[in-house]
Order: C-alpha cells, then structure tokens, then sequence
C-alpha cells in the first residue's frame, strides 16, 4: 500500500511539473492547450506501440521487436488501400474505416503466423526470441522496400476524408479534429483492453498462464492457443496504430523503429509487464515530448533533438528513483 502511494505521489508529481513547465513557458493559453493536448496524442500513438509489448511480454517474456515493423505495416496497407485505384470508387469516409479494419487484419494474421511459425520453437531460450524477432523487424522493412520502395507518402489533402480536413479552435489557436479522435480512440482501446483482461474469460485465463501456465493446462485449457490469441492481439494493435497514425505521419521506413524505442522506453519506465504502468507511462512520455518539443522549437533554442531524447530522459529519472518502473514487480 505504501509503495502504491508512493507511486502515485511520483506520477502526479511529474505530471504537474510538466503541466507546470509548460504553462510558464508558453506565450498563451491556446498554446498552452495545444502542447497539452498535442501530448495526449502522442501518448495514444505510443500507447498502441507499448501496449502490444506489455501485454506479450506479461504473459509470454516475449520482447518483440518486430512490434515497430507492424505499425509501420499498418500505416502503409492503409495508404495503399485508401489511395489505390481497386477501393478509389468508395467514399473516402467509408475508405478509410476498411483500409484501418484491413491493415489491422493484415497484422494480427502476420503476428498469427510469427507466433506459430517461429516464436514457438524457442519459448525455452529468450536471446534467441530476441535476434529472431529483431530479424524479422529487418526482414519486414525489406519487404516493404520490395513493394512501396523507399520514397515516403504522405497523405494528399486532394484526397482526405471529412474528419481528416477539419479541425477546432482553443483560445485562439487551431487543433486538427483527427488528432482529437485518435486521442478518444487511444482512450477507449485502453478501457477496453483492460476490460478484455480484467473482466473476460480469456482475461483470467491470461492472467492465470501468466502465474503458472502448468496449472491452467491442468484444466484443460490450451494455453499454447491464448498465446497466439494474445501475440496476435498485440501485432494486431500495433498495425492499427498505424493504420490510423498514416493520415498525420504518412507511411516511411524509418516510423517503425521510431516508434518501437519510444514504446520500449515506455514499457521499462511503466514497469515491464504492467499493463497498468504501460498506460500510465505511455501519457507521461507523450506529454513530456510534446512540451520539451515545444520548449525546444524557441528561436533561442532551435534544437529539436531534445524532443527525441526525451523519452530516454525520463525514463533514467523513472528508473533511478524505481528501478522496477512505476507498477513493476522484480522479476
């Protein structure tokens, strides 16, 4: 209970001195506003990134990190889908919610297919799970060369969808209303993953294999079947996330590993295998990159490295004061 407090005494800390940080070093409220909110959207991007690591590795001790290739597989069928000529006679606001539900299809089949093919033989022998699913990672970047090459694409405005084009003013300053519903969909992933783990079958059944997996197949349930079911969830989340980052980020080869460090970063910081923690960590990160980018873009500054290291940063601070993360337990 004691440790509890503590760390939400920590949480609540770093919020309010990154609210504090930002509040007096923006010129206005409408800026002000705007970082805030610019940090929850990058918090959800991480988080559906973060959360597919931390739900595979609490059950499996599977460090994936192929999950940064999935959510740039995700992010390229769905624009391709949405720009290819085959689906260009569908309204662009039907368009899209196929490419996304496409693209999420596309990464819970290849997670499937990861899993089963090539994880399974080595759940015995971490490192070789390691090189296995960073080779994987390369070789998924390969084949993305092979079939789009290596120009980025952005998204054309010539050829957006309604939500994609408008946007909202606060104090004066102008948010896009498609950040503001990834926002809302990060959030509502969240509520529901932890509903799907805390109040469903399959969720005491993972968090049963997670404590002795030997017991639960005792029962008659095919543990080695929730195991595909939670990897292919968790490749499945990734690739949704970039399914629906493409219309703000694009599609790029380099998006996968950006994200996978943050989302690394994440995971470690929250505490490895807390879904908990992953949430948490993933909020306080968005937000610390929002305003240290910010802070940085000042004429007087002008260093927009700092945005990028920030993860990194916190994540030493995090660690000094909890070596375990926020919600992890020693292992």
């Amino acid at each position: 209970m004691r440790q509890e407090r503590s760390t939400m005494l920590m949480i609540a800390g770093l919020i309010l001195a990154l609210l504090a940080f930002s509040f007096l070093t923006t010129e206005d409220l409408g800026s002000f506003g705007i970082t805030i909110l610019s940090g929850l959207f990058q918090g959800m991007l991480l988080f559906l990134v973060a959360a597919g690591l931390s739900i595979v590795f609490g059950l499996m001790d599977i460090l994936n990190f192929a999950q940064g290739a999935f959510f740039m597989v995700g992010a390229y069928i769905t624009f391709a889908v949405f720009h290819g000529e085959s689906f260009s006679q569908i309204d662009p606001n039907l368009r899209f919610p196929l490419a996304v539900l496409l693209a999420t299809a596309a990464g819970g089949i290849l997670g499937i297919i990861l899993e089963r093919g090539f994880l399974r033989p080595l759940y015995s022998r971490p490192i070789f799970q390691l090189v296995l699913t960073f080779g994987v990672a390369i070789v998924m970047g390969e084949g993305i060369k092979a079939i789009w090459g290596t120009v980025a694409y952005s998204w054309s405005p010539l050829t957006s969808f309604g939500i994609h084009q408008s946007s909202f003013s606060l104090f004066g300053q102008q948010f896009g209303l498609y950040r503001l519903f990834v926002i809302a969909i990060g959030l509502l992933l969240i509520i529901l993953i932890a509903l799907l783990l805390q109040r469903t079958r399959i969720g005491i059944v993972i968090r049963a294999g997670v404590e002795d997996s030997e017991m639960v197949e005792a029962l008659g349930i095919n543990v080695r079947a929730v195991f595909t079911q939670v990897f292919m969830l968790g490749c499945a989340v990734a690739a949704f996330g970039g399914a629906i980052a493409a219309p703000f980020l694009g599609a790029s080869l380099g998006m996968g590993n950006a994200f996978l460090l943050a989302a690394i970063s994440v995971v470690v910081l929250g505490g490895l295998g807390s879904y908990a923690g992953t949430a948490i960590g993933s909020l306080l990160v968005g937000l610390a990159i929002a305003v240290v980018a910010k802070f940085s873009s000042r004429p007087e500054i002008n260093q927009t490295v700092w945005s990028s290291i920030t993860p990194m940063i916190l994540l030493i601070l995090v660690l000094l004061a909890r070596p375990s993360g926020l919600f992890g337990k020693e292992r």
